[in-house]
């Protein structure tokens, strides 16, 4: 798949980089998509909900009245589940909500997330951004000469430039990864993808050396 290289005026440079099919070209499951994006919703949940049992509840533990002969029901004490301020029935526990994914299936669904991405036209590649000092009124005007302003862009980076996040961090709906740790919740949650051009080289050297 070739792809234009375009500099931050929009414009095109004259240069290409080639997308591997192998990475860009597969055939999505969206299965093993919903599966990387559920794992990761779920990873994020803190699970820290708590109700207390009545053995945790305050109240006395006498016995409220005998068992037999009173026609009631047997009571117990007043930290009866049953009674207001009493200890509540199988509620929630704090437990962590994470499941394991092989990571075979990972590799699938973040490859299908960029062949979805290919299909849809919905990737840019953008030639190395430099930037002295975080400047957010320079990354806004890079994205409105990409015709990007309204739209939900993941920046995928070769390696942490701390002025590009900086800047990415302070415009809404823009956001950026390092290739090494991009997600498939990431790539299914853009709506474009900008890759570098540094990182579209580093995808056709991967796949050259596999």
């Amino acid at each position: 798949m070739q792809v234009d290289v375009l500099n931050i005026k929009g414009q095109k440079t004259g240069r290409t980089v080639e997308l591997p099919a192998e990475i860009f070209g597969i055939e999505p499951n969206d299965h093993v998509i919903y599966l990387a994006v559920k794992q990761y919703l779920a990873a994020g949940r803190t699970g820290t909900h708590k109700v207390k049992t009545r053995a945790e509840v305050q109240g006395a533990s006498r016995k409220l009245h005998k068992q037999k002969g009173t026609g009631g029901a047997r009571k117990g004490n007043i930290r009866n589940p049953l009674y207001k301020g009493g200890g509540t029935i199988f509620g929630p526990k704090p437990h962590s909500y994470d499941f394991k994914l092989n990571r075979k299936v990972k590799d699938l669904a973040k490859l299908s997330a960029l062949s979805y991405k290919a299909k849809e036209n919905a990737i840019v590649v953008v030639e190395d951004i430099t930037m002295d000092v975080p400047k957010t009124k320079q990354l806004v005007e890079v994205m409105k000469n990409l015709n990007l302003s309204n739209k939900k862009s993941l920046f995928v980076l070769p390696e942490y430039n701390d002025n590009l996040y900086l800047s990415t961090r302070n415009v809404p709906n823009v956001a950026s990864s390092l290739l090494a740790d991009i997600n498939t919740y990431e790539i299914m949650n853009a709506d474009v993808l900008v890759i570098t051009e540094a990182t579209a080289k580093i995808f056709t050297e991967e796949e050259a050396a596999a």
